[in-house]
């Protein structure tokens, strides 16, 4: 895959939790829940985005 897409999936994914970002500061608990599991997932994403690009440069 390439880093231009794993980006915007990573874009995709964040813009998704976004509708729960806004429940959550309503007060919907679940929501919160649905976001921190969101930016794990981002956390791991972003992770694997600098490992690709470490790999594409000492190519």
């Amino acid at each position: 895959m390439s880093v231009q897409a794993m980006v915007q999936t990573m874009i995709d994914d964040l813009t998704a939790a976004l509708a729960d970002a806004v429940k959550h500061d309503k007060g919907n608990a679940a929501a919160g829940t649905r976001v921190r599991k969101a930016m794990q997932t981002a956390k791991s994403a972003a992770q694997d985005v600098r490992a690709q690009v470490q790999a594409d440069k000492n190519e």
